[in-house]
C-alpha cells in the first residue's frame, strides 16, 4: 500500500466525519508518522490556499518539491488535496490537533512551518493574508514571535536579512550563547534527525537551504563580533 493510499484513507475518514483526534491517534507511531506529517502539510496548504484566494501552478510545483509524487500516485495526491480543501474542519482545528501530536518535538512543528512557507512563496509573492495565516498557525504551534520572525527571515526573500533574526537571537546576546543556538540549529537540520522526527525524505531536501542560511547568518555575526 503506497503512502498516498494510506493518506487518502485517512483523509476520507475525516471527510466521513471521523474526528481529527481519532485519525491522528492512529498515526502517532512510525512509519505512520510520515503519513501524519504529509497530511498536516496537505491540509494546511489547502486551507492556506483560501487565504490568498487561489491555487497557482507554481504552488503545485512547490508542493512537488516538498513531496516527490510518482506518476502513478498523481491522481491519489490530487484527491487528497481536494478532500482536504472540502473538509469542514477549519485550519485552526487541524493546527491544534497537529500540535497535540508533535508537541514534545518542536523541531517537527518547525519543519511543518518551513514546508508551508515554501509553498506560500512559490508564486513569488508573500501575500499579507498568507502571513496572517502562518502567524496564526505558529501561535497555535506554541511558537513565540521571535521564533516566527526567525523562520520568516530565513524563508521570505529579503535583500539584507538580519542575521540575528535568522538565528532567533538578539544583538545583545553573548557570542558563546549565539554559538550554542547556531550549533543546535545545525544539529536539528541534519537529515537523519529530521527523518527520525517523521519528516518524509523528500522534504528533507529543504534543509539544505536552511543550513546555508544558518551558516551565512553565523558567519556574518562572527565577523561583526571580531571586528
Amino acid at each position: 500500500m503506497s503512502i498516498w493510499t494510506r493518506i487518502s484513507q485517512a483523509i476520507q475518514a475525516l471527510a466521513k466525519g471521523e474526528g481529527l483526534s481519532a485519525v491522528f491517534e492512529r498515526l502517532r507511531t512510525p512509519p505512520e508518522r510520515t503519513v501524519a506529517f504529509t497530511i498536516a502539510v496537505i491540509a494546511l496548504s489547502a486551507k492556506m490556499a483560501k487565504a490568498d484566494g487561489l491555487v497557482t501552478r507554481d504552488e503545485v510545483t512547490a508542493f512537488r518539491e516538498v513531496f516527490h509524487i510518482a506518476p502513478e500516485d498523481e491522481a491519489g495526491a490530487a484527491r487528497v488535496f481536494n478532500l482536504a480543501r472540502q473538509d469542514v474542519a477549519g485550519f485552526e482545528e487541524y493546527a491544534t490537533r497537529i500540535r497535540a501530536m508533535f508537541d514534545s518535538e518542536g523541531g517537527t512543528l518547525c519543519d511543518l512551518m518551513e514546508g508551508l512557507f515554501h509553498i506560500a512563496l512559490a508564486d513569488g509573492t508573500y501575500h499579507p493574508a498568507e502571513d496572517e495565516f502562518l502567524r496564526r498557525v505558529a501561535e497555535i504551534f506554541g511558537m513565540d514571535d521571535m521564533r516566527f520572525r526567525s523562520l520568516r527571515a530565513r524563508m521570505v526573500p529579503d535583500e539584507d536579512p538580519d542575521p540575528y533574526t535568522v538565528l532567533g537571537v538578539t544583538p545583545g546576546t553573548p557570542l558563546d550563547d549565539i554559538r550554542k543556538v547556531y550549533r543546535k540549529l545545525v544539529r536539528d537540520s541534519h537529515p537523519d534527525v529530521m527523518i527520525a522526527r517523521g519528516v518524509p525524505e523528500e522534504a528533507v531536501a529543504l534543509s539544505q537551504r536552511k543550513l546555508a542560511d544558518i551558516n551565512r547568518a553565523w558567519e556574518e555575526i562572527s565577523a561583526r563580533e571580531a571586528a
